[in-house]
């Protein structure tokens, strides 16, 4: 296939694809050809017809009236010829003939005395010849019909319409009853053709302004039934963005007012639902919060205890009690468990309310790893493969948690050597410039049902071990930190065995933290806003009520007054 060939069928096959797009999702054009197709039909059927109906009419009648004078003519001038006329007599008749008010031409054909053909025409040598007649209709014309009670007449009058160069004609013939000539006669039937074609033309106009009317129609039409379904689309989007409060104009009792109402009965229980759900969210959050707050005091006196106990245990003197020193160690590593789930939990409500922030440094990629395996003791579990001065601008305390979450869960369900590999990807433009850590164990690797809940919080991989070491938020807290950042983790399992962590971090975190400042001061001056407005509610509720307990000490202290003045009258009465 040549280069031509391929062009040719590829911009047919876009041609095609784009006329299927603009056939399946226009709904304002199906409406517009289908209203428009129906139009031309019902036009071009009526117009058919009636040009049909007319062109008969036309024909019948002219055809008709030309047929009665010229059998007239037949039986009145050339009826009174002689048995055997003179070729100049048959001119003569002829030319009688054809002055008659249709204004035919007229052949005479009839036998001399010798038994010899003789014409004779209305138009001289150059007028109506014999030749110019059908060959079936003189056969018809000098065909002998048997004479019964039915037929009367041995010939009959034919006739027949004929083409020449475009131009219709009328060609009729009989024989004179009795003996005597036979007539042709030949009438030209371009008036009525002409007639006819601006009737065609005028019906095909009005067959175009009947489809424009129709287009015009169907767009009204459109436009009428479109509008609804297009405000129903707008509201749908804005309520999939997140405003509840979308409603729509309700006018009318058709299906598209019903189609309205219901839209607004669903955004209005939607909006209901989300709002108890963030509600008991909001409650919830509250919650842990407050019970996080709330355990970090007896939690600071417990840990100093066990700090104080901790070191009992560690010192030469022993003053410890052996029967009870693993229960001091058990109170200790519980203690410091405790400790940590109270900081998770308190740094997940920060997440979940919106509330954290990114304090930006400059960050030297390799050494922040090193520090980070260097305060937990894993230099010797922990294979580095980073390049120095590998810089970024992110937060250095949450990369040190992401760190610690990420290297620790290896270490503690893949074994070591855990492998933690940093490299940069090149970004277009070069703002979007990533950072990719890899923190790869040599473990069995994630179950491939696991995978997909790794990041879930509190997620226990097999419900007969509910009891373990973490806390179940290490990875979710990573996550979030990695999102702040504008990042993601992902997780797999290497084709070598083992499961891979792939932490991806922007180079610069500045303009996104600027971004979520941004957000964060439209939400505090949002929640400022809600906070001034239920104080105000709740001042002018206080205020109407004080009012009330005014009014209402008034109306009791005029009841006083008048019971009084009534007990005086009363007793006035007595005496």
């Amino acid at each position: 296939m040549t280069k031509e060939q391929g062009g040719l069928r590829g911009w047919a096959a876009g041609r095609k694809g784009a006329l299927s797009r603009l056939r399946f999702t226009s709904l304002r054009l199906r409406l517009v050809v289908v209203f428009a197709l129906v139009a031309l039909t019902a036009a071009v059927s009526a117009s058919a017809i009636a040009y049909w109906l007319n062109r008969e009419a036309v024909l019948t009648r002219t055809q008709d009236a030309v047929l009665r004078d010229f059998q007239q003519e037949m039986q009145n001038r050339a009826g009174a010829l002689p048995a055997h006329p003179t070729q100049d007599q048959l001119q003569h008749t002829a030319g009688q003939m054809a002055g008659s008010s249709r204004r035919f031409s007229v052949l005479l054909v009839a036998q001399d005395a010798n038994g010899r053909p003789v014409y004779g025409n209305s138009g001289g040598l150059s007028g109506f010849a014999l030749e110019d007649v059908p060959e079936s209709l003189r056969v018809a014309v000098n065909k002998r019909q048997p004479v019964s009670s039915a037929n009367r007449s041995p010939y009959h009058l034919y006739w027949q319409r004929v083409t020449e160069h475009g131009t219709p004609y009328l060609v009729a013939g009989t024989r004179v009853i009795g003996g005597g000539p036979t007539g042709y006669m030949l009438k030209s039937l371009e008036p009525e053709a002409k007639d006819l074609n601006s009737l065609a033309w005028s019906l095909g106009i009005a067959t175009a302004l009947a489809l424009i009317g129709a287009a015009l129609l169907a767009q009204a039409a459109a436009t009428t039934v479109l509008k609804p379904v297009h405000r129903l689309g707008v509201a749908a989007r804005r309520l999939g963005e997140g405003k509840l409060d979308t409603r729509l104009r309700v006018s009318g009792t058709d299906e598209l007012a019903d189609l309205s109402r219901t839209f607004n009965n669903a955004a209005e229980a939607l909006e209901k639902r989300v709002a108890d759900m963030a509600a008991r969210d909001e409650a919830s959050r509250r919650f842990v919060a407050d019970m996080s707050h709330e355990l970090r005091t007896p939690l600071t006196a417990i840990t100093a205890v066990t700090e104080v106990l901790e070191e009992e245990l560690d010192s030469e003197s022993g003053g410890i009690d052996p029967m009870i020193e693993p229960a001091v160690r058990l109170v200790v590593s519980e203690t410091r468990r405790l400790n940590d789930l109270v900081e998770n939990l308190m740094e997940v409500t920060r997440f979940d309310a919106g509330t954290a922030r990114l304090v930006l440094d400059d960050v030297d990629i390799a050494d922040q790893i090193t520090a980070c395996i260097d305060a937990r003791a894993w230099l010797d579990a922990v294979e580095l493969d980073a390049e120095r001065g590998l810089h970024a601008r992110l937060d250095p305390r949450r990369l040190d948690v992401i760190l610690a979450n990420l290297i620790g869960n290896a270490l503690k369900h893949g074994g070591s050597p855990v492998r933690v590999s940093v490299r940069e990807t090149a970004g277009e433009p070069p703002q979007q410039a990533e950072i990719v850590i890899e923190v790869r164990d040599h473990g069995p690797g994630i179950p491939e049902d696991v995978l997909p809940h790794v990041f879930d919080r509190f997620y226990k991989a097999s419900a007969s071990r509910p009891r373990s070491e973490g806390s179940g938020l290490g990875l979710s807290i990573a996550l979030n930190n990695a999102h702040i950042h504008g990042g993601d983790i992902t997780a797999a399992n290497s084709p070598d065995g083992g499961a891979v962590f792939t932490l991806r971090l922007p180079k610069d975190a500045s303009a996104l933290a600027e971004e979520r400042q941004e957000r964060g001061r439209e939400r505090d001056g949002k929640k400022d806003k809600k906070e001034r407005n239920r104080d105000r509610d709740r001042d002018r509720a206080k205020d109407e009520g004080r009012g009330k307990d005014e009014g209402r000490g008034k109306d009791e202290g005029r009841g006083k007054d008048k019971g009084k003045g009534r007990g005086d009258d009363s007793e006035g009465d007595v005496r």
